[in-house]
């Protein structure tokens, strides 16, 4: 097979490896996928002022996130069931981005559990945890527990999904996991399951009965009470919200509408990120998900105030395709070309990309 060069490729490819169920569970968005659309056609309305004549011989794309170096500022997004595009799922996520040196999110409805992911590198590894928030607050705070005794480094905290939007492809082909795939992280603690339904996703069917809808600002600092790590809220994409993350203690803010999955006709990330950077760009780290499929992407996200970004889908439909290889390959790609785009625009570094890069 001749490798794709490029994540439009990997795309194209993943349907031929992916059962209609679980190819619709990753691709779709909610409702009319309006936002699912303009998260990708956002980058387009921005345009590159790159600079000459600087040396750009070498270049350097490593940043630090929370304090932490990383050696490119490309994080792995918080992604459910990836087992669904291949059996070593998460396993083989987490060594991508140990042997890349960078961090991977992995979400609460993985299936690996969590500690089988600390464990899948020998490479030290900089991973965080995806935490939904369940009514039993003794579970979310068990799995927080759990997180932390297996050497994650973070908690990120979704914020956007107080109940589930309306996937419709997922409610047409009634969503549920196969019987050989579980919730890795629940089925050990709850017994909790995915179940099978009549007239609705499965998913939809359990985030109504376990996630909890009345989480509020509060709920940072009882979260923060529980443990000593950092917490990143996933899911803002107002500045006053912003604001108020910051000052309920949390140390990063993802800007992400979930990847146009939860309320449709919500504003692109890219279009959102200004107004979250201008509130709070110099208190918190902030990273930002949604559409990312070029390295002039990333290089748009960094110019506008995010400090790194993070890849959701392609490393699924990469994953589908070739498993692990294809995951590596689908980063280096994108690092790769994120190279490439720093040296035309005149950027040896990271620090170097500012604001008056773009218009």
């Amino acid at each position: 097979m001749n490798k794709p060069i490029n994540i439009f490729e990997y795309e194209s490819l993943a349907p031929q490896h992916l059962s209609q169920m679980a190819l619709d569970y990753y691709a779709s968005g909610a409702w009319d996928e309006i936002t699912l659309r303009d998260n990708r056609t956002a980058y387009e309305k921005y345009k590159l002022r790159p600079r000459m004549l600087v040396d750009v011989s070498q270049r350097n794309l490593t940043t630090k996130i929370l304090g932490q170096l990383i050696k490119m500022p490309i994080l792995i997004a918080p992604m459910a069931f990836q087992c669904l595009a291949h059996p070593e799922g998460e396993l083989a996520t987490a060594r991508v981005a140990a042997e890349l040196g960078t961090t991977m999110v992995l979400s609460t409805m993985s299936t690996k559990s969590l500690e089988d992911v600390a464990l899948a590198t020998n490479v030290p590894k900089k991973l965080w945890f995806q935490l939904y928030v369940h009514r039993d607050r003794s579970l979310t705070r068990a799995l927080v527990e759990r997180a932390e005794a297996a050497g994650y480094q973070a908690l990120c905290l979704t914020v956007d999904a107080p109940i589930l939007g309306v996937r419709e492809r997922d409610r047409k082909n009634q969503f549920t996991l196969p019987s050989s795939l579980e919730l890795a992280n629940l089925t050990s603690m709850a017994n909790l399951e995915i179940p099978d339904t009549e007239d609705e996703s499965g998913l939809f069917a359990y985030f109504a009965n376990q996630l909890d809808p009345a989480l509020t600002w509060a709920d940072i600092e009882w979260l923060q009470s529980l443990t000593s790590l950092p917490v990143v809220v996933k899911g803002i994409l107002r500045g006053d919200d912003a604001i108020r993350a910051a000052e309920h203690g949390a140390k990063g803010i993802i800007v992400s509408n979930h990847g146009g999955r939860q309320l449709d006709g919500a504003i692109a990330t890219m279009d959102a990120l200004p107004e979250v950077v201008a509130a709070v760009g110099n208190q918190v780290d902030i990273l930002m998900d949604g559409g990312i499929r070029r390295g002039t992407d990333i290089l748009k996200a960094l110019a506008l105030g995010a400090k790194a970004v993070l890849i959701g889908r392609p490393i699924l439909w990469a994953l589908a395709v070739d498993g692990e290889t294809g995951a590596r390959h689908l980063l280096e790609l994108l690092r790769d070309e994120l190279d490439v785009a720093m040296a035309l625009s005149g950027c040896a570094k990271i620090e170097n990309i500012d604001s008056s890069l773009v218009r």
